[in-house]
């Protein structure tokens, strides 16, 4: 199907048995920002120029160079074993189908295989985790109602699960993918089968691993959810454009150096500063890579782009050379259009923007920037800025004006500005439920108290720093089902608020760190109802037409108020998506309605992997 690689579909019904083992922050910043870093030096231009010319025949896009030799690191640790090559999809996987939402409903089955190999996204070579030999993994794209089957294999030698990003799973909350919350890992060597619904949810996601920061590595791929209804302006293509940082070191390491005692640099949580970013699956790290993702359109159209920030730690900052881009989506949720020249994007979140291709013909460069506010020390080398090429009118190996990489033109006088999220407004948004339930949290990093204090600086919500459970998890375990409704700290790491009765929740939130924080509530959105500098003090909530989205940037020192029906049963992380805070700590849970999630049915096969994972 169009957008999906090594993936198939069946017009079958959806198995639901235990599969055979294998056995073997875009917000209010808080750093100096510093100078973008040139990529390409004027003796590369040449290189450029034939590069591109050589390689974009069809103008569906270049793929970056791979190295031809076998790696010969094993993350494994088993230096007998070689690593294979890791691949980018091609460009053309981008394209999504515009006949798909006029598909009957279906159930849409798809094979992952995830297992590490050796990539160079950016022209560096770096160890990656992938799925099906690629970076990205492979677009699913279905319809709202539709059935979908993923059997998930894992070659790697550590146990993974997939979360399918902002998706409801409506009694499926055992498929939510989080790692010791909604289910075990799946072992080295073992299978599991993913089988949901899309109930209702619309629009632009995406899937990645909830195992430790394993998809800071590469296990990350695009999730389009299409509908007849959807309340969008219409559009002649569509195109999903994932936009993430990049780091040259495998993440368990990058985890470690980010605990080291005193900090990265010397100052306690100092984060790994990435090394670039890819779109796609393509970066360019100084004259390293000459390769872009790239892409051909027909003129006087209007293109749909899904952007999505799968990256972990920083937002991105994207635009179009010469184009207005008018805003028409956020987290699957329809807005009222309004044209920005650029947005900034944070981790997990995704916005979709109409380009219309009504410029003079030719190729422009579409740029996708790091937010260097978060950085928190100096990284020499630093790709700050990810180029792609969009072109209509012209033949497919048209290049821009190489001179532009670092000089980007300005649009005309009276051009609107950067994303403003305050103007986003549901379409046909009215005002939420009146609220019934609320809880109050603050957000803080520090050191725990104790006789190790100094060892790890880590993330707090309220006074607990939540660490995974092992060999179980909050559903399996009904933990906190016993408890009365409200907030406990259970088994010393797990904060548990609990809500046996349909209510309208505000979760109150003071953010007492001096850093944003991009956080993501699973299973449902909320309302936008409140947000102000300093701590809550009070006062009425703004509920003429509030924002709906599933993730959110609290900014540094500031406080909002998030509305949501809880009506969805199960076990409901709401947790920082800056892979470094996440596991540091920064996530609580929601047990919602554990009478009924008590009555799951359950694989048994899921429960039995909790001792093997």
């Amino acid at each position: 199907m169009p957008g999906t690689s090594d993936s198939h579909e069946s017009k079958g019904t959806a198995h639901d048995h235990a599969p055979a083992s294998t056995n073997g922050p875009g917000g209010a910043g808080r750093r100096p920002r510093r100078p973008l870093i040139i990529i390409l030096a004027a003796v590369a231009a040449v290189v450029v120029i034939l590069g591109l010319a050589l390689g974009l025949g069809l103008g569906l896009g270049l793929r970056h160079s791979k190295s031809s030799a076998a790696a010969d690191s094993n993350p494994s640790g088993n230096t007998t074993t070689k690593l294979q090559n890791a691949t980018t999809p091609k460009s053309v996987d981008a394209i999504l189908s515009m006949d798909i939402v006029n598909d009957p409903p279906t159930t849409r089955t798809y094979d992952f295989v995830v297992e590490e190999r050796m990539g160079t996204p950016d022209g560096v070579q770096k160890r990656m985790l992938v799925v099906n030999g690629q970076y990205p993994g492979p677009t699913i794209e279905a319809n709202t109602g539709d059935r979908i089957v993923v059997n998930v294999t894992n070659k790697m030698p550590n146990s993974t699960t997939i979360h399918w990003h902002g998706l409801y799973q409506r009694g499926t909350n055992y498929y939510d993918g989080s790692m010791a919350i909604t289910q075990c890992g799946i072992p080295s060597g073992e299978s599991m089968v993913y089988n949901f619904t899309f109930d209702g949810y619309v629009g632009s996601t995406w899937w990645h691993s909830h195992a430790g920061t394993q998809y800071t590595d590469g296990i990350t791929g695009a999730l389009i959810v299409h509908a007849k209804n959807e309340s969008v302006p219409t559009y002649d293509g569509d195109l999903a454009l994932q936009l993430a940082d990049l780091y040259h070191g495998f993440s368990p390491e990058l985890l470690n150096l980010y605990f080291t005692p005193g900090g990265i640099d010397g100052t306690p949580g100092n984060e790994p500063v990435p090394d670039g970013g890819t779109i796609n699956g393509v970066g360019q790290y100084g004259s390293s890579n000459t390769s872009f993702f790239n892409v051909t359109l027909e003129p006087n159209k209007t293109y749909r782009l899904r952007l999505i920030n799968t990256g972990s730690f920083v937002g991105m900052q994207f635009s179009v050379d010469n184009h207005t881009l008018e805003v028409i989506e956020a987290d699957g949720t329809a807005v009222e259009p309004f044209a920005v020249s650029s947005l900034s994007i944070a981790v997990a979140q995704r916005y979709s923007v109409l380009l219309r291709t009504n410029q003079t013909a030719g190729a422009y460069w579409f740029r996708s920037a790091l937010d260097q506010d978060a950085f928190t020390y100096d990284n020499p080398g630093v790709q700050t800025e990810i180029r792609g090429i969009i072109r209509y009118g012209v033949d497919n190996d048209t290049v821009p004006d190489v001179a532009l990489l670092d000089n980007p033109p300005s649009l005309p006088d009276g051009a609107p500005g950067d994303l403003d999220t305050t103007d986003l407004v549901p379409a046909g948004g009215g005002p939420a439920p009146n609220s019934t339930f609320s809880v109050y949290f603050t957000i803080s990093m520090q050191y725990a108290s104790g006789p190790n204090y100094l060892s790890r600086f880590l993330s707090f919500i309220n006074s607990t720093s939540w660490e995974p459970l092992q060999k179980t998890s909050s559903l399996f375990s009904h933990l906190g089902n016993n408890t009365a409704d409200g907030s406990a700290t259970l088994a010393d790491s797990q904060l548990v608020t609990t809500i046996d009765e349909v209510h309208v929740v505000d979760m109150i939130i003071d953010n007492l760190d001096d850093g944003d924080h991009p956080f993501h509530l699973h299973g449902q959105k909320f309302w936008i109802m409140q947000s102000g500098a300093g701590r809550y003090q009070g006062g009425a909530v703004d509920n003429r037409h509030p924002m709906q989205r599933d993730t959110l940037v609290i900014p540094a020192y500031t406080h909002v108020i998030l509305r949501f029906v809880a009506d969805n049963p199960g076990f409901w992380p709401f947790h920082c998506h800056i892979q470094w805070h996440m596991a540091a700590g920064l996530l609580f849970q929601l047990n919602v309605l554990p009478s009924e999630s008590a009555k799951f049915d359950i694989p048994q096969y899921m429960i039995d992997q909790c001792q093997r994972e």
